[in-house]
């Protein structure tokens, strides 16, 4: 893991450093500089600084927060989960280039963990058995509540710093109503030995080589992911795939079939028999395309198309664009049809 984490400094909320899961996180980079800060949220050096935009990946490999989550919401989502449930972490080791994160909390922003665990497992607890039984089937799942519980980290990857999503697996394992739920760009094979009989759902996001190798940055390679599954499924989760960002260029359309072929070829039975898709088409952020300008500008050549796409203010005034209103239904449902022709078992849970 050298090439995606080296923590050489932590920067500590003192309270976490009380708790066991603190204490344990600082026991495993013991030569880290421990820098104290009054806020995991507030921290001038990382956040909100646009010169930190020529030390991006650095500051992702070297720097962690560590801090104690201070507001407990399970938040409801309704399309790929019933809840988004609070957070165990936010950031990443990982830079994908359409990541929204860094538009909300500024420039390159690497992980930050949650200490207070028990409290988090706690309140979740709490929230599930509060729902009951699902009264009804939808699109998150037919007969459980379906927790997100990364919405803004990779739980993959959080899972080499943290044993936090772990105890969230194991949670959800001994929760008949629910399921825990998280998508990943990180191969991380430690987890197949956590024993989550069917109540973790991983979705692995896929999209052409040809565009990760632009997009996908630091993350585990389209082929590896894939090789992944049907070991995943044997190990007793639930495996999805996020076909996230579609990106429109010339040609993509014949990649996609060709990423259909080979996640065609590289599952087995089992997987298939249970597999079932997100489609997310890209919708990109005017801020987040000048950021990415100063660290990654081949990235906005995929990105940003101003020939294809339409602007829409966001609820909090950010500019965003996506794909034109009825050409993009018509890539929708070029996409769709070619999921029904190339693998016709994948269901699709939803695509827009």
């Amino acid at each position: 893991m050298s090439d995606l984490l080296d923590i050489r400094r932590i920067y500590l909320e003192p309270a976490a450093a009380e708790l066991p899961r603190g204490k344990e996180v600082l026991a495993r980079h013991p030569d880290a500089t421990i820098v104290e800060v009054e806020s995991h949220q507030r921290i001038p050096e990382l956040y909100g600084d646009e010169t930190n935009v020529r030390r991006w990946v650095r500051i992702k490999r070297e720097a962690l927060v560590l801090g104690v989550k201070k507001t407990m919401t399970a938040r409801p989502n309704g399309r790929s989960a019933d809840f988004i449930a609070p957070s165990t972490a936010n950031g990443c080791a990982m830079a994908c280039a359409y990541c929204y994160v860094p538009r909300h909390k500024g420039y390159s922003n690497p992980i930050t963990v949650f200490a207070n665990i028990e409290r988090i497992t706690a309140y979740l607890e709490r929230h599930v058995r509060k729902q009951g039984v699902k009264p009804s089937a939808n699109e998150c799942d037919p007969l459980s509540w379906v927790y997100d519980i990364g919405e803004n980290s990779d739980c993959a990857l959080d899972a080499r710093i943290s044993d936090n999503v772990r105890d969230l697996v194991t949670l959800f394992r001994d929760l008949p109503t629910a399921k825990a739920s998280f998508a990943t760009k990180h191969v991380n094979r430690d987890l197949l030995d956590w024993d989550p009989r069917g109540r973790t759902r991983i979705r692995f996001s896929l999209m052409p080589p040809a565009d990760a190798k632009v997009l996908d940055i630091r993350t585990s390679g389209i082929a590896e992911r894939i090789a992944a599954i049907d070991d995943f499924v044997a190990a007793g989760y639930e495996v999805h795939v996020n076909f996230s960002p579609v990106v429109v260029r010339d040609g993509w359309l014949a990649d996609w079939a060709d990423l259909l072929d080979h996640l065609d070829a590289g599952i087995g039975a089992a997987a298939k028999q249970q597999l079932a898709a997100e489609i997310i088409f890209l919708t990109h952020n005017r801020g987040l395309h000048e950021v990415n300008l100063g660290w990654h500008p081949k990235a906005e050549d995929l990105l940003w198309r101003p020939d294809l796409q339409q602007v829409k203010r966001s609820q909090n005034g950010d500019l965003n664009v996506r794909y034109r209103t009825g050409e993009k239904g018509a890539y929708v449902r070029a996409l769709t049809d070619l999921i029904a022709e190339r693998t016709p078992y994948l269901r699709v849970r939803y695509a827009f």
